[in-house]
């Protein structure tokens, strides 16, 4: 099977332009392509991980990725899937932000001469004479066919600011400009950028009178409509110090049991052959099929080590073994306690498994919390520092654990 027809197998691609010519140029690994990745915090999430997935396979196959990081469009930010517009970030935050990208998309892509290069579009947005972009650049645009693109239309009741309205503008003399000093000739995102993407390949055929072309990745959907790395106490980050490895082999060990072949195939490097027999097994062997993801992406993102030591520790959790070497931690301080003792809603918010002594005290009344196998049925209880000799494990609902340490 050769790549293009790979990608369609792992239900990889919703829409291409052109599909004849990309599915050529993919397969003779002629395609020098770009994914945009604008530093909206200081680490990639699993949202982005999809993308990561997607040029490592490209790579693989002998065709030659352009990493953009969006250190120019991060001053605008994109409105797409947005119900209100991003707060505005200083140059230092935008800065640092596109210098944690880099670090971390160096495990997944390999730079360097003759492979992958890094680019960021501050380079050239922010020398831009605005008047000179504007004759350059807006006589190719139509503001009612901008209008009509899906990531303008969705905000147009709550209202979308001049300053967002430019973001496709931006986005399209990116791919002009890539292809203009590096000969990038596709552009690759998320199913929700595919009119950006549009305007991309549009201006550099109306410019150039040259051919360009876009393709996009599905946006993976969990069962509650949420967008893949989105939970509901925020991201899952690829930063282990943001999301431990440990959450991390979690957090797709409990991913909802109609979604994890469709994980398995698009984000996990299992031979497609290998794949298609998992589809055959038998319904009760899905915990199986999920340790396999689980560990799979924990390996890719965090190392085999990382991902061995968070399987052992789940395994051991839930035999009963109770071994939390492994286990996420946090360790309290002195000022933590009142008078030596520290109440199990204070408690909670220090190892942040709740973000409020609100949302803890609704834990503990809805009999989510256990505190060393007795479940917390009083929110005014509270522990001494000797109880933390050994380590106090505390399990919110049925799969999250963490260890306090003083």
């Amino acid at each position: 099977m050769e790549i293009y027809e790979e990608l369609q197998a792992r239900g990889l691609i919703a829409q291409v332009t052109d599909e004849p010519q990309i599915r050529e140029l993919i397969n003779k690994g002629g395609a020098k392509f770009y994914i945009g990745f604008d530093p909206t915090a200081d680490s990639l999430h699993v949202g982005h991980f999809m993308a990561l997935c997607l040029m490592k396979r490209l790579q693989m196959a002998g065709n030659r990725p352009v990493v953009l990081v969006g250190g120019g469009t991060g001053y605008i930010g994109d409105p797409s899937g947005r119900s209100d517009m991003r707060s505005m970030m200083t140059p230092e935050i935008i800065e640092h932000n596109c210098q944690c990208f880099k670090k971390q998309m160096e495990k997944f892509i390999e730079f360097g001469e003759d492979k992958a290069i890094m680019v960021n579009n501050a380079d050239w947005l922010l020398k831009l004479n605005y008047i000179e972009f504007m004759r350059e650049v807006g006589p190719h645009f139509s503001v009612n066919n901008m209008l009509r693109a899906e990531c303008y239309k969705q905000r147009m009741e709550k209202g979308l600011s001049f300053l967002e309205f430019n973001y496709m503008l931006m986005q399209a003399y990116d791919f002009y400009y890539l292809h203009e000093k590096y000969g990038c000739n596709m552009e690759f995102g998320g199913d929700d950028q595919w009119s950006n993407m549009l305007a991309g390949t549009e201006l550099i055929r109306k410019k150039k009178g040259e051919d360009a072309y876009a393709m996009t990745i599905t946006l993976l959907l969990n069962s509650e409509g949420k967008k893949m790395g989105k939970t509901a106490k925020g991201a899952v980050w690829l930063d282990p110090n943001k999301t431990s490895p440990f959450d991390f082999y979690q957090y797709w060990r409990n991913v909802d049991d109609a979604d994890v072949m469709k994980c398995i195939k698009m984000l996990t490097f299992i031979p497609i052959e290998q794949i298609y027999e998992m589809e055959k097994w038998e319904d009760n062997r899905i915990n199986e099929k999920k340790a396999i993801l689980a560990y799979e992406l924990t390996k890719l993102v965090h190392g085999e080590e990382e991902a061995n030591k968070a399987q052992e520790t789940a395994k051991s959790l839930f035999s009963g073994a109770g071994d939390s070497e492994h286990m996420p931690s946090t360790t309290l301080t002195d000022a933590d306690f009142v008078e030596g003792k520290i109440d199990v809603l204070s408690l909670l918010v220090a190892t942040k498994l709740a973000p409020s002594k609100s949302e803890a005290r609704r834990l503990v009344q809805q009999g989510g919390v256990t505190v060393n196998e007795v479940k917390v049925l009083d929110v005014k209880a509270s522990y001494e520092k000797k109880d933390f000799a050994d380590g106090l494990i505390i399990k919110k609902g049925k799969k999250v654990f963490h260890k306090a340490t003083i």
